[in-house]
């Protein structure tokens, strides 16, 4: 119920208080009051359908409305192509290179060796003519470079296979894993926004208002259906000071409204511990019996379906 209606409501209440301390001493003025449920969706979008009317009664889960969902749609698909792209990235980096590209490391490395051995044999002959002095010293330098280069040539090479044969550094998969578990949280956060386009009924009740019609443009968060849940109603009345000592919350009371049949009964379940004054308001001791206190009470089953929220009631406390 909206704040103007409730300030209205409290001051025809308050108004009635003072027409009954005149005549009606044992009766407290009040009105029924509901604690309405605002159904909304989390996203804005256009309002695509509306399942319900007001007045209709609705069950718990049973389809409210329906946003526009292009939009949220159109970002679950990008989120889902992005955790494919993360968990493909992961997995190549656990896997190591492809077998084609293993087998040409493994043939430059297979000609690698040939080219050290023949260039070792070269210079072993070299070495024995040498001592023979049949070769000078520089071309044996020349026979040793080359055969170093070849041989760290192999070394480059097996070390290649080596890293192509394994995964990646344990870092750089954890940092892929990271990134996939990211895309994964950003692809459900996707559906859950796809999702809450769709609103349903979070509890049995009435339908006490739509506020927007097919097509209109729906902010996120703004109420789309008004429920009025099952047991939903409750009774406010007011106490005047002196008779605040004889209200306590689990009190029986009854309750009296026009055209309702009698032996309508509540109980209090909770007292303001806030007083408030009868206009006009002039605090002294000869005011004091202006002073009220605002109780709430919970009627029966049968005592609510006879009740409407801002109907003026009339409340006893009953008989101990």
């Amino acid at each position: 119920m909206s704040a103007l209606l409730r300030r209205r409501i409290g001051a025809g209440a308050l108004a009635l208080l003072a027409g009954c301390s005149r005549g009606d001493n044992d009766a407290f003025p009040g009105y029924a009051e509901a604690d309405l449920i605002y159904v909304s969706a989390p996203v804005a979008g256009q309002l695509k359908s509306l399942a319900v009317t007001r007045g209709a009664r609705v069950a718990a889960g049973a389809p409210l409305f329906q946003l526009d969902t292009d939009l949220e749609a159109l970002a679950r698909a990008e989120a889902d192509a992005r955790a494919a792209q993360s968990a493909a990235q992961a997995q190549n980096l656990r896997s190591g290179r492809r077998p084609q590209e293993v087998r040409v490391f493994e043939q430059q490395l297979a000609q690698a060796q040939a080219a050290a051995q023949a260039s070792a044999a070269q210079l072993q002959r070299y070495e024995d003519l040498a001592r023979s002095q049949f070769v000078s010293p520089n071309v044996l330098e020349n026979l040793r470079a080359q055969r170093d280069a070849d041989a760290a040539r192999v070394a480059e090479l097996q070390s290649q296979v080596a890293v192509a044969r394994t995964a990646a550094r344990p870092q750089e998969i954890a940092a892929a894993d990271a990134a996939a578990a990211a895309a994964r949280a950003a692809l459900a956060q996707a559906r859950w926004k796809e999702g809450q386009a769709a609103q349903s009924a979070p509890a049995a009740g009435l339908v006490y208002d739509t506020t927007y019609r097919v097509g209109e443009r729906v902010p996120a968060g703004a109420p789309v259906v008004v429920l009025l849940p099952d047991n939903a109603v409750k009774l406010r009345f007011f106490v005047p000071q002196p008779m605040l000592g004889k209200v306590t919350v689990g009190q029986g009371v009854t309750v009296a409204c026009d055209g309702c049949p009698g032996g309508l009964a509540a109980r209090i379940d909770y007292v303001s511990p806030q007083a408030e004054f009868t206009p006009p308001v002039i605090y002294s001791n000869d005011s004091r019996a202006k002073l009220v206190f605002m109780v709430e009470a919970r009627p029966s089953a049968q005592t609510a379906g006879q009740l409407k929220p801002g109907q003026p009631v009339q409340v006893r406390l009953a008989a101990p």
